[in-house]
């Protein structure tokens, strides 16, 4: 009771004073000589929440800068509790009525301010005079020391109500969770569409569990906000943080919604373009199709293009599709989106231009008919069967089973040698050298190169093999015997039994093979002697000259 009364006896002597304040204005604004000025804005001078007067600002001293001040000033005289509430007085000047804690100024009010609520100057000043004086008495009040302590119990009662309430919540939860993992689990079935299981079992538990333990923290974040709130709002320190808590949530809620409502003719138009574009690559899916297959033929157009034409095409209408939709897309016409659709570019621009060398390369090669899935081709010192052509890189598999990975820009920088292409119909021409000595008659050595072929699996009889002479030499003459065949991918394992059988050709006539140096004829022939062809570890016997 003893501060009601105190406030009482306050407000008894604010009242006294101002019958004569009033009397004593009413004169004095009369004949006061006030300083012209020109007003450009306002702001309200607010305490605890409360607001006091509004004013104007001038030029030079802005009403954001005279609201600020006044509040300072009326919260530190606030601040000094020993000082009576009965000292605010008024004070006329030239310049308006000032409000003061005995000599200290805390703010005037001009007649500029006074025009704002259609009142006089005196008259503004004493209800100003009132409601600083109230504020400073709620500001000490709400500050006290016993308020201070009876809401700190309330704050830590409600503490203990969260951790029962939240210990409570994880009980009533691990025991569902425990419930649905020994009734449900087992007793769920999987989803299937005829054989086909669509959603397993465990799955459907899993989302079971998911939807719980979100209902679990939906629940959790709603105990924690009211505790927030209500803790916050017992001091004066916090009330304003707790009263904004609310609007925490619902501000981005409302603006989301309104900018949803606002752009939702630009959604329409987005949701028909992306229809209309889905559909348009479905047709054009079901056209390239057809072509593939053969079903659709246009004259010049390879059936291998249809693949690699459909998948730039999609490029092409996505792309464009993107080129209509920018200007709907929400926030499209920020400088925040535009920044960031720059800095992608110049990230995609920078660090992709291999990646885009490549797929050029790869879609140019389609085109060029450079090779097809199983050829076997040559591109530097590199020789392998095509197994996986991509947009990016090209897999090659080498005679040694190994697997490379070659990019598609370096393909096409350089020549490709194709050796399956021709291979198919005219068939592949292999080929192999010898050097001969000049004391062995020509038509001798092309008749054993002709046999060797002859006698080498892979290679055909039509059309017939043939020997070429490649040129006459220091020491001997160069044969190159030529066969067909049409199994390109087996040539090395061809060309392996070809040189064995000219090796045993050659032997069998004692005709010594000069190649690949000769430096002078040895006192015996280098040959061996077929008794020796199958010396161990060879199969066979030595001495037989059957083939192995």
């Amino acid at each position: 009771m003893k501060p009601c009364f105190q406030r009482c006896r306050y407000w008894q002597t604010i009242a006294a004073c101002l019958a004569g304040w009033l009397a004593a204005g009413a004169a004095a604004s009369a004949s006061t000589a006030e300083v012209p000025a020109t007003p450009t804005s306002t702001a309200a001078v607010q305490v605890e929440g409360r607001t006091i007067v509004l004013l104007r600002g001038f030029a030079g001293y802005s009403a954001d800068a005279r609201a600020s001040e006044a509040e300072a000033r009326i919260i530190e005289f606030a601040s000094h509790r020993e000082a009576p509430v009965a000292i605010l007085n008024l004070a006329e000047t030239p310049s308006g009525t000032e409000i003061r804690a005995g000599s200290q100024i805390l703010f005037s009010v001009t007649d500029a301010d006074a025009s704002l609520e259609g009142i006089d100057r005196v008259s503004l000043a004493a209800t100003a005079l009132l409601a600083t004086a109230d504020a400073v008495g709620t500001w000490r009040d709400r500050r006290s020391l016993s308020r201070l302590l009876r809401h700190i119990a309330y704050a830590l009662a409600a503490s203990a109500a969260l951790g029962v309430a939240v210990w409570l919540l994880l009980g009533i939860f691990r025991s569902q969770l425990a419930a649905l993992q020994s009734r449900v689990t087992g007793r769920v079935p999987s989803v299937r569409i005829g054989h086909f299981q669509l959603v397993t079992a465990e799955r459907l538990a899993d989302l079971l569990k998911g939807t719980l333990n979100l209902l679990f923290w939906g629940v959790l974040v709603v105990l924690i906000y009211f505790y927030l709130q209500f803790v916050l709002s017992l001091f004066p320190w916090t009330e304003s943080m707790g009263a904004g808590l609310l609007s925490l949530v619902t501000e981005p809620v409302s603006s989301i919604a309104m900018a949803l409502v606002g752009a939702l003719p630009n959604l329409l138009f987005l949701a028909v373009l992306i229809v209309v574009i889905r559909y348009a690559l479905k047709l054009g899916r079901l056209l390239f199709e057809a072509l593939e297959s053969g079903s659709v033929r246009f004259e010049g157009f390879d059936p291998e293009w249809a693949v690699p034409t459909y998948k730039l095409a999609r490029i092409f209408v996505i792309a464009f599709g993107v080129v209509i939709a920018y200007p709907y897309i929400p926030g499209s016409d920020s400088a925040a989106f535009k920044g960031v659709s720059v800095l992608l570019g110049v990230i995609f621009s920078l660090g992709s231009s291999s990646v885009i060398g490549n797929i050029i390369a790869g879609y140019t090669m389609t085109y060029r008919r450079a090779f097809r899935m199983g050829d076997r081709i040559r591109v530097n010192d590199l020789v392998g069967d095509v197994i996986d052509s991509r947009v990016l890189v090209t897999v090659l598999r080498t005679p040694k089973n190994e697997t490379v990975v070659v990019p598609n820009s370096q393909i096409l920088s350089n020549a490709v040698t194709n050796y399956s292409t021709l291979a198919r119909e005219q068939r592949l021409v292999l080929h192999t050298t010898v050097g001969i000595g000049y004391e062995v008659p020509w038509r001798q050595v092309e008749a054993m190169l002709l046999m060797a072929a002859n006698r080498t699996d892979g290679l055909l009889a039509e059309p017939p093999p043939f020997v070429l002479n490649q040129g006459l030499r220091d020491f001997c003459v160069l044969y190159e015997i030529n066969a067909y065949t049409a199994d390109a991918g087996s040539s090395p394992a061809i060309y392996s039994r070809l040189h064995a059988n000219i090796l045993d050709v050659f032997n069998e006539y004692g005709i010594q093979i000069m190649t690949p140096a000769y430096m002078g004829d040895p006192d015996e022939p280098k040959l061996v002697r077929k008794e020796d062809w199958h010396m161990p570890p060879a199969p066979g016997k030595p001495g037989d000259d059957s083939q192995p």
